[in-house]
C-alpha cells in the first residue's frame, strides 16, 4: 500500500490549474496583446525559480461517486521566485478566469502572499490585471459585504518591504488601489488603464462617455496625475523596469541596499562639467546630462519622469552603492516647485528614507511657483509638506548647489538640523529671493523716480550681484566648499563610502510625525 494514487491526483490537479480559464479564454487574452498570468511570472522571474503556492485552490465539481470531473483554478497565481538571484514574492491575477475579478476569487490567497512578504521580509511584485468587484457575486452569495479586508496589513507592508506593481490590463477598484499602494508602479501603453471605476459606472454617475483609454490610460496617469510612476512600451519592458527598481532596494528595512561591483573609476573627472551650465541664468539645460557624467555608467533609473517634471527623481549608483538622486529641471517652470513637484518630492524622499538610500540633491531651485493657479493649487502647503519630508528623513544626505537656491523651496536642498552637508559649484547663487525681483520690490519708488529707471535697476542689480557671490558665503562657512565641477564624482564617491558605514545604525522601520 502506497500513497501513489493521491500523489498522482496532486499532479493531475496541478496540470488542470495550468490550463487557467481554458483554451478559448487564453486565446482571447493573447489576441488582446497580453501575456497570461503564468507567462508573466516566467518573464519577470529568473528562469526556473518560481515556486507556486496554492495551485490547488479553486472551484471543483464532483460526480456522484465523489470523483473530480472539473476544476477551475482561483484567478490569482502566487508564489516565490528570484529576481537577479534574490528571493521575492509574486502575485499575478489571471484575467482568463472571470476577468481576474477580485471578488470572484479567494481573497485569502493574495492576502496570504502579501503577509508572506511582510513576515518573511521579502519584496513583493504585483502583476495586476483585475476587473475589480462584480455584481455577479450577489447571485452566488445572495448577500453583499462591507468593503475591506481586515487581514490585509498594507500599512506595515509598505513600511517594511519594497512593493512593485505592474498594471497589465484595465484595472479598477481594488486593483487600482493595489497598483497605487506601491513604492514603484508601471503601466503598459495602450493595453493598461487604471480607474476608480470603469466607463459604464462613470457614465451612469456623471454622464461622461469615455473610452477606457480616455478615462485611465497612460496619458492620464503616467503623464499627468502621478497615479502610476512609469510607462512601458510592452509587458516585457514593464518587467525589466521592475527588475531594475528592485536592484537598488534591500529585501527589507532590516538590511542595507545591495552594492554592485563597479568598473567605473570613482575618481573619474569629466571636463564637460566645467561648461555644462550656461553662464546666463535665463538659459535652460538638460539636467540628466549632468547626472550621466557624475554617476556610475548606465546606473540611472528614473521614476515619474512626466509628473512634476521640474523635479527629476532617479535611483543611481556611486562606485556601486545605490543612492536616491534629485535635480531640478529648469525647462519646466524654471525648475520651480509646483504642487505636483512637491508631491513627487515627498514620495521619493519617503521611499529613499524608508529603504536607507542616501540622497544626493543637485540644486537649481528658483523657489515655490507663484501666481493665481499656484495659489489655487495650495502649492505652499504641499511645498511645506515636502520640507517636512526632508526634515524627518534620517538617511545620509548631501546637496550640490549647482546654481540657484531661493526662498522656501530653495531651503529644500537638505536637512538643516544636523550635519547639513552642502557643496557648491562656482555658478551657485542663493538667498531669500532672486536679485532680479528683489531689487524691484525693495527699490520700486527709487527706480521709478530716477531719470533712467532701467539704468538704475541694472546698477542696483549689479551691486547686489557682487554681494551674492558664493565665495562670500564660503568665507563665513555658509557652505562647506566651493568645488571644481569636475571633482563632483570623486567627492561623492568618497562620501558614499562614509554614508554606508553609518547605515547599519539606522536599520528598521521609520516612524514619522504628522505633516501639515
Amino acid at each position: 500500500m502506497t500513497w501513489k494514487s493521491e500523489v498522482d491526483e496532486i499532479a493531475r490537479r496541478n496540470e488542470l490549474a495550468k490550463k487557467m480559464g481554458g483554451k478559448q479564454s487564453v486565446a482571447r487574452h493573447h489576441k488582446a496583446g497580453k501575456l497570461t498570468a503564468r507567462e508573466r511570472i516566467d518573464k519577470i522571474l529568473d528562469p526556473g525559480s518560481f515556486n507556486e503556492i496554492g495551485a490547488l485552490t479553486g472551484a471543483a465539481g464532483y460526480d456522484d461517486q465523489g470523483k473530480l470531473i472539473d476544476f477551475t483554478p482561483a484567478n490569482v497565481v502566487i508564489g516565490t521566485g528570484r529576481i537577479d538571484s534574490r528571493r521575492v514574492v509574486v502575485s499575478a491575477e489571471d484575467f482568463t478566469v472571470r476577468g481576474g475579478s477580485s471578488e470572484a476569487t479567494n481573497p485569502d490567497k493574495w492576502i496570504w502572499a502579501e503577509t508572506l512578504a511582510l513576515e518573511m521580509r521579502m519584496p513583493i511584485v504585483r502583476l495586476v490585471d483585475t476587473a475589480g468587484g462584480s455584481v455577479r457575486l450577489l447571485e452566488k452569495t445572495g448577500a453583499t459585504k462591507l468593503p475591506g479586508y481586515k487581514d490585509w496589513n498594507l500599512v506595515d507592508l509598505l513600511g517594511i518591504v519594497p512593493v512593485a506593481s505592474a498594471v497589465l490590463g484595465s484595472v479598477a477598484g481594488l486593483g487600482a488601489a493595489r497598483a497605487v499602494a506601491s513604492h514603484f508602479s508601471v503601466m503598459v501603453k495602450g493595453t493598461s488603464q487604471v480607474f476608480a471605476a470603469g466607463p459604464p459606472i462613470v457614465e451612469r454617475a456623471t454622464g461622461e462617455e469615455l473610452t477606457k483609454e480616455e478615462l485611465g490610460g497612460y496619458r492620464i496617469h503616467a503623464r499627468g496625475s502621478g497615479v502610476v510612476d512609469n510607462e512601458a512600451d510592452s509587458e516585457e519592458n514593464a518587467f525589466q523596469q521592475i527588475r531594475s527598481f528592485l536592484s537598488y532596494m534591500p529585501a527589507s528595512v532590516y538590511q542595507i541596499p545591495p552594492r554592485r561591483e563597479c568598473d567605473d573609476d570613482p575618481k573619474r573627472r569629466e571636463k564637460d562639467l566645467l561648461s555644462i551650465l550656461p553662464r546666463s541664468r535665463k538659459q535652460t539645460y538638460d539636467p540628466r546630462n549632468i547626472l550621466r557624467l557624475v554617476f556610475d555608467s548606465e546606473s540611472l533609473f528614473e521614476m515619474g519622469r512626466h509628473q512634476g517634471p521640474s523635479v527629476v527623481s532617479m535611483l543611481g549608483r556611486l562606485n556601486g552603492y545605490p543612492v536616491g538622486v534629485m535635480i531640478n529641471d529648469t525647462r519646466f517652470f524654471g525648475g520651480g516647485m509646483d504642487a505636483k513637484a512637491a508631491d513627487k518630492t515627498i514620495r521619493f524622499v519617503d521611499m529613499c528614507d524608508t529603504f536607507h538610500l542616501p540622497v544626493v540633491n543637485f540644486v537649481d531651485q528658483p523657489g515655490v511657483l507663484v501666481g493665481l493657479d499656484a495659489e489655487k493649487a495650495g502649492t505652499i502647503r504641499i511645498a511645506v509638506r515636502a520640507l517636512q519630508a526632508i526634515a524627518q528623513s534620517k538617511v545620509p544626505w548631501v546637496a550640490v548647489i549647482i546654481r540657484r537656491a531661493f526662498g522656501v523651496a530653495g531651503s529644500y536642498y537638505g536637512r538643516h538640523h544636523d550635519l547639513n552637508l552642502r557643496y557648491a559649484w562656482p555658478s551657485g547663487i542663493w538667498g531669500s529671493l532672486p536679485i532680479e525681483g528683489g531689487v524691484d520690490a525693495a527699490y520700486k519708488r527709487e527706480i521709478e523716480a530716477s531719470q533712467d529707471p532701467e539704468a538704475r535697476r541694472q546698477e542696483l542689480e549689479a551691486y547686489y550681484d557682487q554681494l551674492q557671490s558664493p565665495f562670500r558665503t564660503a568665507e563665513r562657512f555658509g557652505v562647506q566648499d566651493i568645488i571644481d565641477p569636475r571633482d563632483t564624482r570623486p567627492i561623492l564617491c568618497d562620501w558614499i563610502e562614509q554614508a554606508y558605514q553609518v547605515l547599519p545604525e539606522q536599520l528598521g522601520p521609520r516612524y514619522r510625525t504628522m505633516r501639515v
